[in-house]
């Protein structure tokens, strides 16, 4: 038997990847002309940031309502810490990568669906670039 927060979670990863394909936002190239800001510049993706803003406003407010989430026994959110070498460090490999290849992880799994051969390679290496942060990690 399949757990309903396991539903729960398909159904809220196929909403959010059909929300990129729709917008256009698992096209590489509208990204990179987004981040392109002295040349072919695209805002497109800015609209679909700020049109984020509203429904996660409305789901932080109604979340600190509840006494626990719909499918899971308690709230599991990250603890706040200080801006390190390592946020830095992450952010600057993700921004590179993002400019480089106009895409980011979610995107990029949606991509799958939509354009297999050249999303695979990206995939390949942010898995892989998953792992290494694991093992590196450990290590410290």
């Amino acid at each position: 038997m399949v757990k309903s927060s396991t539903l729960l979670g398909v159904f809220s990863g196929v909403i959010f990847g059909l929300g990129l394909a729709v917008s256009g936002m698992a096209n590489p190239a509208r990204v990179r002309g987004f981040l392109d800001v002295f040349g072919a510049f695209d805002p497109t993706l800015a609209f679909v940031m700020i049109g984020a803003l509203a429904p996660m406003a409305i789901a932080w407010r109604v979340m600190r309502r509840l006494e626990r989430p719909l499918a899971a026994e308690s709230f599991d959110l990250p603890p706040t810490s200080p801006i390190d070498v390592r946020l830095v460090t992450g952010a600057a490999i993700f921004g590179l990568g993002w400019g480089v290849a106009g895409l980011c992880p979610g995107p990029a799994l949606a991509d799958l669906a939509l354009a297999p051969l050249e999303a695979a390679p990206f995939v390949a290496a942010m898995a892989l670039g998953m792992v290494l942060q694991r093992v590196t990690a450990q290590k410290m």
